[in-house]
């Protein structure tokens, strides 16, 4: 069914008219750098949607209650508008789900000016509402909630059809999170970036994220309350275009020089991804080709065809960057309709379900945007406070990129990650999501939510867990919202033990861990005592975590060992072949650690080392098939070799339990005994024969 809907798509795509064809890359004009330069795209994301002011959430704790006696299942939006003004009229169509309860009267948002206003002071007006059919008697607003009452309630558990008729202006007083929801230029920039000249051209597009929606169509903005498609109806004069979500199945030519664009999406979609962009656009397109699926069509609606061939270099990356994101984390979700992108002057990216909006291209800020369509389109956070999961992840989708398709770049974009995140000691958890700065806090939710995944990573210490992990996070909660306490549940499916440590040192907790290192060797033994301080003791007193350590050794030669720090001073013990000369903390930047001084030899570290090697009394030691415990109350046995890779774990049970041993390899290895909630209760090493 797929196939055959991509084909009628695609033939849709190729009837549009004006389009230009996928052609060679052109020679970069000499104002543009001949080699990439590769933009902050967490920064200009950050920037898309705090640029002007900032605002808090719009409707009131009563009349959020009456939306949620419905769900939006369906809307579509039949409007009018140009490139040239914020004036927009039309209807919107919302098919509704009516609750438990009989439904008597229908609340949603839309922007109405301020009581006291100036005569001309821009608003939106409602015309009528039409529910099921029948005219409502009556209609109420204060401020940006409407409610409209039913000439007929409307039964339990029944659809119904709403269809609201509106005109007016949106506003454009800087009142919401980018500055407008709905917003016109006549001015834009070949590259605003590398400081290009303006040049003179009309368009007008929205940006609703996080609270805006409402100014330019009547929505309920609520993020759990995703509709399960959505149609975008735009006329406006020709020769301009409309870029919007989804699939262009008609253009339809109307009296007056007019076209109507009709963009029909079958996938489920929040309010503030729904998306339009007018102007008189050049389009532009390239096809991905993800192993396993269809082609996906690129439809790019760039200003002109001077703009396009500046910046064909880095639309040719996306192609690219989709196969490869389908391949890591599952197919692209909305492979029968397309991905794309259109411009706007926003200072950055805003990821539009299947059509993102941007005010040029680079690389990162590509692959930031475009793995926003798994994370944060695809699956979206339930809540403001869980906005890492949106951004967090599409930041961790440039190093993704750069790992595969520029390795060399790829730990100086972590390195630079982490200095950012060290900037703020706060949480990624949102306390006030009705501050829009602290929700797109560029060092918090942006850098600190990549590290943490790059962090979950480290924890399963296995590529193929941690994707599965993604790819079962996408399928589980595809078309949906997910909370961080769902993908917690994902991880630890994984891992094989509880994560809860993990998720209230990182997501709710603050502050970052610092490790002080003193080492001394005495022939093959080599000990570490590590002291591990905080920034915030006051609200994450200790971070249990793996830590990696570099040995050096006087050859030349390096071996990296994992052990698992379980109290603010441990001491580790080791057997060494050679000379060690010099020690490194985490020296692949997994951990978001705060700096730390360099490791120093410390000759008194060894009296400590007969206190380090009173460990638990396990036998038979060497042992064979099975290695008997002492009693302990502990859940788990958690083995890991001698490079740190935990290689077994196992549930206990009984007054004398025993882990079988058989499967494991002859070698050394570390035991350390775990509580129900991951708590350590005890370690030890063992040999295998």
């Amino acid at each position: 069914m797929r196939f055959h809907f991509y084909a009628f798509v695609l033939s849709c795509l190729f009837s549009t008219p004006g389009r230009l064809a996928a052609q060679a890359p052109q020679p970069l004009p000499a104002t543009r750098p001949a080699t990439p330069v590769d933009l902050d795209a967490g920064r200009l994301c950050a920037a898309a949607h705090v640029h002007t002011a900032q605002r808090t959430a719009t409707s009131s704790v009563s009349h959020r209650r009456k939306m949620d006696r419905y769900d939006v299942k369906y809307y579509k939006l039949d409007l009018a508008m140009e490139n040239n003004s914020l004036n927009v009229a039309g209807s919107v169509w919302m098919r509704v789900r009516v609750g438990a309860q009989a439904l008597d009267s229908l609340a949603f948002e839309l922007y109405q000016a301020p009581a006291g206003s100036p005569a001309g002071t821009a608003t939106l007006l409602i015309d009528s509402v039409v529910v099921n059919g029948r005219r409502s008697p009556g209609i109420r607003r204060a401020g940006p909630d409407a409610t409209a009452a039913l000439a007929q309630p409307a039964a339990a558990n029944s659809l119904a059809d709403a269809r609201i008729y509106y005109h007016g202006t949106a506003p454009s007083g800087n009142s919401a999170a980018i500055g407008n929801g709905l917003s016109t230029r006549n001015t834009v920039h070949l590259d605003t970036y590398q400081g290009a000249p303006e040049f003179a051209y009309n368009l007008t597009w929205s940006l609703s994220e996080p609270f805006s929606a409402h100014e330019w169509f009547p929505c309920k903005q609520v993020l759990t309350d995703k509709a399960d498609s959505s149609d975008v109806w735009v006329t406006t004069t020709l020769p301009n275009k409309v870029g919007s979500n989804g699939v262009l199945v008609r253009s339809v030519p109307l009296a007056g020089n007019k076209m109507r664009y009709e963009w029909k999406s079958r996938h489920p979609i929040d309010y503030y991804l729904i998306s339009v962009s007018v102007a008189p656009y050049v389009e532009y397109m390239t096809t991905a080709r993800p192993a396993g699926g269809s082609a996906v069509p690129i439809v790019s609606y760039v200003y002109n065809q001077n703009y396009l061939n500046y910046w064909m270099p880095y639309i040719s990356n996306t192609a690219d960057f989709l196969e490869n994101y389908s391949a890591l984390v599952g197919m692209y979700p909305f492979a029968n309709e397309k991905y794309g992108h259109t411009m706007a002057p926003i200072f950055g990216g805003m990821e539009h379900q299947t059509m993102t909006t941007q005010d040029g291209f680079n690389y990162t800020l590509d692959a930031h945007e475009l793995f926003h369509q798994w994370f944060g389109d695809n699956v979206t956070c339930a809540s403001w406070e869980d906005i890492w999961l949106n951004e967090g992840f599409a930041s961790y989708g440039e190093y993704l990129s750069l790992q595969t398709f520029r390795p060399n770049d790829a730990r100086s974009w972590m390195d630079d990650a982490h200095l950012y995140a060290l900037q703020n000691q706060g949480s990624i958890y949102v306390a006030d999501t009705t501050n829009v700065g602290r929700i797109f806090d560029y060092n918090l939710s942006y850098k600190k939510g990549a590290g943490v995944v790059h962090m979950l990573r480290y924890l399963l210490n296995d590529d193929t867990k941690f994707f599965r992990a993604l790819r079962t996070y996408q399928t589980q909660y595809r078309g949906s919202t997910a909370r961080t306490a769902d993908l917690q549940r994902i991880f630890e499916a994984e891992a094989g033990r509880p994560l809860g440590y993990f998720f209230q040192q990182w997501f709710t907790g603050r502050g970052y861990p610092i490790f002080n290192v003193t080492w001394n060797q005495s022939g093959s033994n080599l000990v570490l005592r590590v002291n591990e301080t905080v920034t915030q003791p006051a609200t994450t007193p200790f971070f249990d975590t793996d830590v990696d350590y570099r040995l050096t050794f006087a050859n030349g030669t390096a071996q990296t060992v994992r052990r698992r720090q379980t109290t603010a001073t441990q001491t580790f013990a080791l057997t060494v072949n050679g000379t060690v000369t010099a020690i490194t903390v985490d020296p692949d930047q997994w951990v978001l650690d705060a700096p730390g001084p360099a490791p120093v030899r410390d000759n008194s570290v060894l009296a400590t080392r007969a206190a380090a090697s009173a460990l638990l009394p396990v036998h038979p030691n060497p042992c064979h098939d099975q290695l008997q415990l002492p009693a302990t109350p502990a859940a788990a046995a958690e083995v890991r070799d001698a490079t740190g890779r935990l290689v077994l774990r196992q549930a206990l049970a009984g007054a004398q339990p025993q882990l079988v041993t058989h499967a494991l390899a002859p070698g050394l290895y570390q035991l350390r005994l775990v509580g129900a909630q991951g708590e350590p209760m005890g370690q030890t090493r063992f040999a295998k024969e």
